[in-house]
């Protein structure tokens, strides 16, 4: 009897077996499936003109489109354009003002068909005569250039424009003016981390970030050093004291001796000293000339003193204990009770002083509203008004335009000192809001960066979607008054974040933009993290 119910299941499993077997060899009932409503538009056939300005007629190749002649939309990267002609074949439309480079899309109702990209011509475009056309494989986070007119780079990076292929090109690399490689650098292995920030000091340069080795130095730096001019890493010899059965010898160590516990975010020259900012509580440095003869050995000791977030360095790494220092507590002031970052003044009556800002409601015991300037002392300037409440929310970023004597924030705010202005606003010198500046509706994200140039134009990324209900894609131009200029809002797609927008221009002497940071997408084209972009507005 078990035998023959042990068949009988056997032979129910594949029975089941089959039944799935043969469920399975069914054909896909939708085969390739039918486009919407029957329209068809073929993606590589390109549109006719394939680019154009802002009232250009473009045709573009369609199929099935005239049963519904009176319900088309035809849009051009999200903007609506006025259609002039639906034939069996093709349909006309008109470039709008506001469009952008981008997709052509056909919608019917809810259906949409997405058709071949079409380019917006304007004021703004790649500049085909910067070299760099690989860019870095990393982020870049600042630009600094030299006396010679060398640019130095630094940032995530270890390849920048395909040289770092041999041999890794870690995180600085200095470039003639037109963005080609200079290979003479010496860096060498350079930081085994991130660098942030760069200065010029006393004909050296110092960089900063978030690392603790640099070429054949794998110890000993607290996230800065001192660099030659050439890029090595500046050293100074000290003698060791060993055990008594041992000679003294001299060792090498990095010659600026001063740093950090974390991550330094800003560095700033400034007479001749130096400026850090960041999310470190301690300043440490070492003691290589004291005898380390039995309990340490051949280690290097390590003092510390608390200093939370701000601190000043003198050019041989010690604490400059004038700036920001309580002497009775043998510790640095208290700083803000959240996230800081910073911007330093070098221009005009305001040189010296800095801005804070970021995500805190104290500072030094002081209630601030996420911004807050400091004298030249560190103190608290109280010429800056924020007006008690400052913003509702964290500020990402402030830049300032000595051009312009103005400063703007972007960040998840809501309001300035109780009024609105969303995301992004422009303040006066003495901090208060400019009524002038009037910011749009944003949708689907908040802006990140924004940096005002000499001539008024101001720079906007982020990862939103629309501004004042057109469509703009993570990036776009304002003018003084917080309305998108004109001319300059034609590129498409934009990927990622930008460190800096900085006013120069081209081989040729036409006027430009540089764009740095970490960014992967301009325009609708591949970008890897340096740009520069040429302004080709008419004479009026």
């Amino acid at each position: 009897m078990r035998a023959i119910i042990t068949i009988t299941i056997i032979a129910y499993v594949m029975l089941m077996a089959g039944c799935s077997k043969t469920e399975e060899e069914f054909s896909e009932p939708y085969g390739q499936g039918k486009s919407p409503l029957g329209i068809v538009i073929n993606t590589a056939q390109m549109p006719v003109p394939e680019s154009g300005l802002p009232g250009t007629e473009v045709t573009i190749k369609a199929t099935g489109l005239l049963p519904y002649k009176d319900k088309l939309i035809l849009r051009i990267n999200g903007e609506q354009a006025v259609i002039k002609e639906v034939t069996e074949s093709t349909i006309k439309a008109v470039v709008s003002d506001n469009a952008s480079s981008g997709v052509i899309s056909i919608s019917v109702d809810d259906k949409v068909v997405f058709g071949p990209i079409f380019k917006v011509e304007g004021y703004l475009s790649i500049d085909p005569t910067f070299r760099a056309t690989a860019g870095a494989n990393g982020g870049i986070y600042q630009r600094l250039v030299a006396d010679d007119g060398k640019i130095f780079f630094v940032g995530s990076f270890n390849n920048y424009d395909n040289r770092g292929v041999l041999r890794p090109i870690n995180r600085i690399v200095r470039t003639f003016q037109d963005g080609s490689y200079d290979a003479s650098l010496r860096s060498g292995r350079a930081a085994n981390g991130l660098l942030t920030s760069i200065a010029a000091l006393q004909g050296k340069y110092v960089v900063a970030g978030g690392f603790n080795g640099y070429d054949q130095r794998t110890e000993n730096i607290s996230n800065i050093t001192l660099l030659n001019s050439n890029g090595s890493i500046d050293t100074i010899g000290i003698k060791t004291f060993r055990r008594p059965s041992q000679r003294d010898t001299i060792k090498y160590f990095p010659k600026f001796n001063g740093g950090t516990d974390r991550t330094i975010d800003q560095l700033y020259e400034t007479n001749g000293k130096l400026l850090v900012a960041g999310s470190f509580r301690y300043y440490v440095s070492r003691r290589y000339d004291q005898p380390n003869r039995y309990e340490t050995r051949d280690t290097v000791i390590l003092d510390s003193i608390e200093m939370r977030q701000l601190a000043r360095l003198n050019a041989d790494g010690s604490l400059d204990k004038t700036y920001r220092f309580n002497s009775t507590t043998n510790s640095g002031l208290p700083g803000g009770n959240g996230e800081i970052r910073s911007y330093m003044h070098k221009e005009g009556s305001l040189a010296g002083k800095l801005l804070v800002y970021g995500s805190f409601t104290r500072f030094d015991n002081t209630t601030a509203g996420n911004i807050i300037r400091l004298n030249a002392d560190g103190t608290i300037d109280n010429t800056f008004n924020a007006g008690g409440a400052g913003t509702d929310f964290k500020i990402n970023r402030a830049t300032y335009s000595a051009a312009n004597q103005k400063y703007i924030i972007t960040g998840s705010f809501r309001t300035y000192n109780g009024k609105s202005s969303e995301y992004i606003a422009m303040l006066n010198e003495d901090g208060s809001l400019d009524p002038s500046f009037v910011p749009k509706k944003v949708e689907g994200g908040t802006l990140a960066d924004a940096k005002q140039l000499n001539g008024g134009l101001i720079v906007v990324n982020g990862g939103f979607k629309t501004y004042g209900g057109i469509t703009r894609n993570g990036f776009m131009i304002l003018d003084k008054t917080g309305e998108l200029a004109v001319g300059y809002n034609a590129t498409g797609i934009f990927s990622g974040w930008i460190a800096d927008a900085i006013d120069t221009t081209t081989e040729d002497g036409k006027p430009a933009i540089l764009l740095i940071g970490g960014f992967d997408r301009f325009d609708n084209q591949p970008a890897n993290n340096i740009l520069r972009l040429v302004i080709t507005k008419p004479a009026p």
